[in-house]
């Protein structure tokens, strides 16, 4: 792949993307020692020698057997430390136990891969997982890789290495295949030879001790070799790393996951064999949306999907015109279409006169386009001409039954032409057997994907258009939130009541304190007050003007509706007292006094004004998935919440984007906007609160569960009802508490800069808000200043590509941080950037790369200094060991700022480049 094509090529970046791979060594390895190799027959030892000696690869192979001399013919070795050559990848085939002591032996030898395909580990239990964590701690001492253990193995077909137990080679080709199970490696690896499926890399990953879903995500995203990525998924394992890889690399080439466990008895399974958690499987699909990974059903549809996505542009939308011989199959793929969220294209106006004129008059008149059964080759192409233009439709299925009048292999050929200039895709379904067999091949030399049956067809472009919906959101653009980032609500407040509550051995908040929470980041509640008597409740009730609800005030009860502790629209002094005293009876009556530690389970009630509740109610909460951490929900709340389950899950942290398409996934949201003559609510203050409270959560992860229901929604008001927070066990430490799958804006490095003229700069991490001002910014840049940053000329046009800019401002903070100087007009309040500092960390590496660029109006300030220190701070507190910069020999203002804070130049690339380099010190 030429990565300089696209939009978001950056050469600082890129010029060395091919190099400083620690995983080559897994993939391309020079020498390699097979421990464990063996001439008995039909024994694991024995079939990956024979394919390691059997399939070249550039490299040479050194059995290890301490009781043999050779091995197949093969000079064999005692241990890997006997091997008289440097040695780059093990590959291990002996019992569990006996694997720590070979990896120690080849870190101490300078081994820097290891393939385990031995089992025994964590999937037998407790004494499997320490074994583990020897051979993990062996390798940390010398930096090696591991990929398994429990796994098949890794084959590269491009270069021939094959270091798996599988009875054959795969083809070349261009499709990473990744797979937690070794026995469906086999299986897939079977059908492939059938179907001239090829692949870059065919990987079998097992437990995942070290090497993950991140890691190998990064590494065939870097592959020229490979155009898309299909997985086979059991758990997820690190979630933020999967996460953070796909998020970058699932714009340059799809991944596309199956992953299994979508029942109970599924996801028990998949943990059993994996020896992992799973958590919940909607999760996992907000997981994968917000990724802009494309989960499929099937493993015939993981590589259908793979085909169709390498052959055919991704739609703009849902909407699909399908062209048809035949009624029947039109109504089939019809079903398939709008069932799996897909939608018929409305054909237009002058569409509809275009296919009168040539169409016979008893043609459908509608989509599907039946274009009648004696459709000539010369029909069809002319009707597929004249659907295609339509702007209402976002991509074409053409579908032919081979009838008496019928001539497939010309129809094919006439549809060659429109292969690839439509601007949208065009799927075929050429039904039959031998007699559409020859169309089926030039349609499919044409790279027009063609299906057997018309409704699998159809659903292919539903996936197409999720997958095209998921990138779009990935990196759609907010609209711009003034709002001071450095502004930390009150988050201080909202950690002292916690904190309080974990002094006091709690889990649970009181309503009141939930509520006060919430007040903390600006989330509107309803007046509530403390009674801890009647006549208190008498004069709160008075206070407020009635009618008023009152509810029970409790530090260990959390459904105050199970223990009748709410009762409603009060509209008197007696009615308040006899509430007061049936809550306390009811209490006492269901639950008794005391919890079992002696907590009394009455204090009293609140006294909250009664509410109108006209308007809809909804619910806002979060609770802890085991492998996701925090995950929202939002959704149609009050009492019956179980049973509509209407409802949407997201990861924190929110934009305003992401909450909107977090909204648009649910029923109620339909009516949020406003139905049947009501007035719609104000969705962008509602988006607010969704961003808001998702700060909450990133903010405060002693937060285990927290329930807004109801939140009262109406088109005068957004106000929360009652709230509800549990908390982690007080004995727990920190480093104990979940962790968020993706890391959250990191405010600890925004702060504010004063130059040299006395002018006043933040300088802050960018926020997927910035793309308007980053725009701005390069508007105003020299041709110079371009040249010397991006090492070559480079036109506005790229450098303000929407793909490029979005990448930036929505990058994973994980993987790279912006930081940007940003001045405001004190009069107009017009925000600019002024200067950029990027910091990119190189994949499986403790290393970064970083550039720097100043506005022209604004060099000589002293800003591309002070946002290097910050780079440098920034590098120390990510425990990076050493950053670096590309830059050209006759950029003499960077060349003394960079030797100025103790960085070493060396000329690189023939002299053309410099390249600085600066190890941090911890």
């Amino acid at each position: 792949m030429d990565r300089s094509t696209l939009p978001n090529f950056d050469p600082v970046h890129d010029v060395l993307h091919y190099e400083k791979k620690p995983l080559d060594v897994l993939f391309a390895p020079k020498n390699v020692a097979l421990v464990g190799a063996t001439e008995a027959p039909n024994t694991v030892g024995r079939t990956v020698l024979w394919n390691l000696i059997s399939s070249p690869f550039g490299g040479t192979v050194f059995p290890v057997n301490p009781k043999r001399s050779s091995v197949l013919g093969i000079k064999a070795y005692p241990s890997v430390a006997d091997v008289p050559e440097p040695i780059d990848v093990v590959v291990i085939t002996t019992p569990a136990p006996t694997v720590p002591e070979i990896i120690r032996q080849s870190v101490e030898v300078g081994v820097k891969g290891a393939i385990i395909i031995s089992a025994g580990f964590k999937e037998i239990g407790p004494e499997g997982a320490k074994l583990e964590q020897q051979i993990l701690e062996y390798a940390r001492r010398g930096n090696m890789r591991i990929i398994g253990p429990n796994c098949l193995g890794v084959m590269c077909p491009i270069s021939g290495f094959n270091a798996t137990f599988a009875s054959t080679m795969a083809h070349k080709g261009s499709v990473g295949f990744i797979s937690q199970s070794g026995a469906l490696c086999t299986a897939v690896l079977d059908w492939s030879l059938k179907v001239n499926v090829g692949f870059s890399a065919f990987v079998s990953v097992g437990s995942m001790i070290d090497v993950g879903w991140g890691d190998l995500i990064y590494y065939l995203g870097d592959d020229p070799n490979t155009q898309s990525i299909v997985i086979y998924m059991e758990t997820i394992g690190d979630a933020r790393a999967f996460l953070s890889a796909a998020r970058e690399v699932a714009y340059i080439k799809p991944i596309i996951v199956i992953k299994p466990g979508r029942t109970a008895g599924a996801a028990k399974a998949a943990a059993s064999h994996t020896g992992s958690l799973t958590g919940s499987d909607e999760v996992l699909e907000a997981a994968f949306r917000r990724s802009g990974v494309l989960r499929v059903n099937t493993i015939a549809e993981l590589f259908y999907m793979a085909d169709v996505l390498a052959k055919q542009p991704r739609p703009r939308g849902p909407r699909l015109t399908i062209l048809t011989n035949a009624g029947g199959p039109g109504v089939i793929a019809t079903d398939a279409l709008i069932l799996n969220g897909g939608q018929l294209a409305e054909l237009s106006a002058e569409t509809m006169e275009a296919l009168d004129q040539i169409l016979p008059p008893v043609w459908s008149k509608n989509n599907p386009i039946d274009i009648i059964g004696d459709a000539s080759p010369e029909r069809y192409a002319k009707a597929l001409e004249v659907a295609a233009k339509d702007p209402n439709s976002d991509g074409l299925l053409v579908i032919l039954t081979p009838q008496a009048m019928t001539d497939p292999t010309r129809t094919a050929e006439k549809l060659v032409p429109y292969a690839q200039n439509l601007g949208k895709p065009i799927l075929a379904s050429w039904m039959g057997g031998e007699e559409v067999e020859e169309g089926s091949r030039i349609l499919s030399q044409a790279k027009i994907p063609n299906f057997p049956y018309p409704d699998t067809a159809a659903r292919m472009f539903t996936y197409m258009a999720q997958y095209s919906e998921n990138l779009a959101s990935l990196y759609e653009t907010p609209a711009a939130n003034h709002t001071d980032i450095t502004a930390t609500l009150n988050k201080e407040e909202a950690t002292r009541i916690i904190e309080q509550a974990r002094k006091e051995g709690r889990t649970l908040l009181t309503e009141y304190e939930s509520k006060q929470i919430l007040q903390c980041y600006h989330i509107p509640i309803v007046q509530t007050l403390i009674a801890e008597n009647e006549e208190q409740a008498v004069e709160f009730a008075n206070q407020i003007g009635y009618p008023v609800v009152v509810k029970l005030h409790s530090e260990t009860i959390t459904h105050k509706t199970d223990v009748g502790g709410v009762k409603l629209n009060l509209q008197s002094d007696a009615e308040v007292r006899a509430a007061f005293q049936a809550i306390r009876t009811s209490v006492y009556n269901k639950v008794g006094e005391k919890s079992p530690d002696g907590k009394p389970h009455f204090l009293g009630v609140t006294v909250q004004p009664m509410i109108a509740s006209e308007g809809y109610e909804l619910i806002l909460g979060s609770s802890v998935d085991p492998q996701f951490g925090p995950v929202l929900l939002f959704g149609l709340g009050g009492q019956l919440v179980e049973v509509f389950r209407d409802r949407a899950l997201g990861l924190p942290p929110l934009n305003a984007t992401l909450a909107r398409r977090m909204m648009e996934q649910t029923k109620i949201y339909t009516a949020l906007k406003g139905v049947r003559g009501r007035k719609p609510v104000d969705l962008s203050a509602l988006e607010q609160l969704l961003v808001r409270f998702s700060r909450l959560v990133t903010d405060n992860l002693w937060i285990k569960e927290i329930d807004i229901n109801p939140l009262l929604v109406s088109p005068d008001q957004i106000v929360a009802l009652d709230a509800r927070i549990v908390i982690h066990d007080p004995s727990l430490g920190e480093d104990q508490l979940p962790r968020l799958a993706i890391r959250p804006y990191p405010t600890q490095y925004v702060s504010t800069w004063t130059d040299k003229l006395n002018c006043t700069y933040t300088i802050r991490p960018t926020l997927p808000e910035d793309e308007p001002l980053l725009v701005k910014f390069h508007e105003n840049l020299s041709d110079r200043t371009v040249y010397l940053r991006f090492l070559h000329p480079m036109l506005l046009s790229q450098r303000v590509a929407h793909e490029r800019l979005a990448r930036i401002c929505h990058g994973d903070y994980d993987r790279e941080i912006t930081l940007v100087a940003e001045q405001e007009n004190c009069e107009s309040g017009e925000r600019r950037i002024v200067g950029a500092g990027r910091l990119s960390k190189i994949h499986s590496l403790d290393e970064a790369r970083f550039s720097l660029l100043i506005s022209d109006l604004y060099q000589g300030r002293g800003i591309g200094s002070e946002l290097l220190k910050r780079i440098l701070h920034v590098a120390r507190e990510e425990k990076l060991r050493r950053i670096e910069a590309l830059l050209t020999p006759d950029n003499e203002v960077m060349i003394h700022l960079l030797t100025k804070m103790g960085f070493t130049l060396r000329p690189i690339n023939q002299n053309q480049l410099l390249l600085a380099e600066k190890t941090i010190q911890p």
